[in-house]
């Protein structure tokens, strides 16, 4: 009986200590456990680099991510679902836009905040976009613009 209270309470500390893993690593990430955030949605004309979860950022720090991206079979457009915190109000004139970290780290989220006195509310879409920039296309059309001259 004393062994089978012992594994009892070993396995009840090991859960325990799992479970702090958990909370400690989300927070390091930016990610919450609880809610406090609104999803807003927009249309790329390319989503190349980002997925569900890619971080969404406004003037550097992490305010959100992807939650949900789609293909629109009526415009071929990418749609973007994204959780913004409560505590961000984006004035309804802001872009949003596909940025990359440099030239070998990954793509985030971009958002500018605009002038307006409005702002977005849940499920508003952000109107003013921009696609990611391929930098393998890029290459190509510079490649390609010297061999012709």
């Amino acid at each position: 009986m004393a062994n089978s209270v012992a594994e009892a309470v070993i396995g009840a500390v090991v859960l325990a200590t799992a479970a702090g893993f958990v909370v400690y690593a989300g927070q390091v990430r930016g990610t919450s456990v609880t809610g406090g955030s609104y999803p807003l949605t927009a249309k790329f004309r390319s989503a190349e680099g980002i997925g569900v979860g890619t971080d969404v950022r406004l003037a550097g720090i992490k305010v959100g991510s992807v939650t949900h991206l789609a293909l629109d079979p009526q415009t071929f457009e990418a749609d973007a679902t994204f959780s913004v915190q409560n505590t961000v109000k984006l004035p309804d004139d802001s872009d949003v836009k596909i940025s990359s970290e440099g030239l070998l780290g990954g793509n985030f989220v971009e958002l500018t905040p605009g002038a307006s006195e409005t702002e977005f509310v849940s499920g508003d879409q952000i109107l003013n976009t921009q696609g990611s920039v391929s930098l393998l296309n890029l290459l190509m059309k510079f490649a390609g613009g010297g061999s012709n001259q």
